[in-house]
């Protein structure tokens, strides 16, 4: 096969607090064979998500460290341009763990093909990939939201809560976002059918759960921890469920996070709280992505997505995820 020059992004070393820029490196390697059973991938697209700050870390996490020296590892999607593999050939879509990198050579059992091309391909990182995928999963198996209820959802304008919101809508349940923006408050009510939104940087968060939530809630689907969580337990109804999905607000720490202060709001409404990661739910993608895509095509669900240009962008839009700068599904274009 012709030569093939892979630039990539490697963690130098662990973050302190926010991800700086000598935390990674850019380097470069020459790809000039493909193992049997593999295939050689151009990505066209690599996710940027809040867990890469977690797998950056050392932490006890749900995935093993990205070891220092090691690619970053990211969901990406990309097109097949050389294979030692019979399931695989030149021009075949595939996605899966490719790297913030140019070219990935992958294993093909690890890969998953794409058999209907959805129109944008950077959909299948948004709203047909992991971002849609895990508010499936964790506001309709670990919520349980019934017609009627009220779901919180906080993070609301991002790539996961602003479905989570939407498809609580089409289950017929009132909805309340919490986001850092007047401009996303405007988004979640006018574009994505939310009945209200918090803006939390200038309202007072418990005055404003009670004014938008005076039936109490059912049901919280938690992005960002800290403060919104301590006054949102406040407000939560008896036999509701707290669906952990992200902690966002945590992640830049540089010290342990102080302990949730109305903990004991859990036992006195019996809440159920349950943590989870979209891969619990792997077996079942293709039930959520026939349903988003359903819901999509009806005009039931948009989304948005935040697409920086070139591998080099990479370290400088990460962060965008922690200051709220971004809108959408983060993701970087790299072919």
């Amino acid at each position: 096969m012709q030569k093939v020059l892979n630039k990539q992004i490697v963690l130098e070393k662990r973050p302190v607090g926010k991800i700086a820029d000598g935390d990674m490196r850019f380097c470069e390697q020459a790809v000039e064979d493909i193992p049997d059973g593999a295939v050689l991938i151009q990505n066209q697209y690599v996710s940027i998500d809040p867990t890469h700050r977690i797998w950056m870390s050392s932490m006890r996490q749900y995935m093993d460290p990205i070891e220092l020296g090691a690619v970053i590892r990211a969901l990406g999607v990309g097109k097949v341009i050389g294979s030692k593999d019979s399931s695989l050939k030149a021009g075949d879509i595939v996605t899966g763990e490719l790297g913030w990198q140019t070219h990935s050579v992958r294993n093909a059992k690890e890969l998953f093909p794409v058999k209907m091309v959805p129109e944008p391909l950077s959909s299948l990182l948004s709203v047909y990939g992991l971002t849609g995928v895990t508010a499936y999963f964790g506001l309709l198996d670990i919520g349980e939201p019934k017609a009627g209820e009220t779901v919180l959802v906080s993070g609301a304008a991002g790539a996961v809560g602003s479905v989570v919101g939407q498809i609580a809508k089409i289950k017929g349940c009132k909805v309340v976002g919490v986001c850092g923006s007047d401009e996303k408050c405007d988004w979640l009510v006018n574009e994505f059918g939310f009945d209200a939104a918090i803006q939390y940087k200038r309202q007072n968060i418990p005055e404003a759960l009670k004014e938008s939530c005076p039936e109490g809630i059912d049901v919280y689907f938690e992005n960002v921890g800290g403060a919104i969580l301590e006054h949102s337990l406040m407000q939560m109804n008896q036999f509701s469920r707290l669906v952990l999905c992200g902690l966002i607000s945590n992640y830049n720490l540089t010290s342990a996070p102080e302990g949730v202060k109305n903990f004991a709001q859990i036992l006195m409404q019996r809440i159920k709280v349950q943590g989870f990661i979209a891969s619990d739910y792997l077996s079942r993608w293709p039930e959520a992505i026939a349903e988003l895509s359903s819901w999509v095509q009806q005009g039931k669900i948009k989304y948005k997505e935040d697409i920086v240009e070139g591998l080099s962008q990479i370290p400088a839009a990460v962060n965008k995820l922690f200051d709220g700068t971004n809108s959408g599904k983060l993701m970087a274009k790299v072919n």
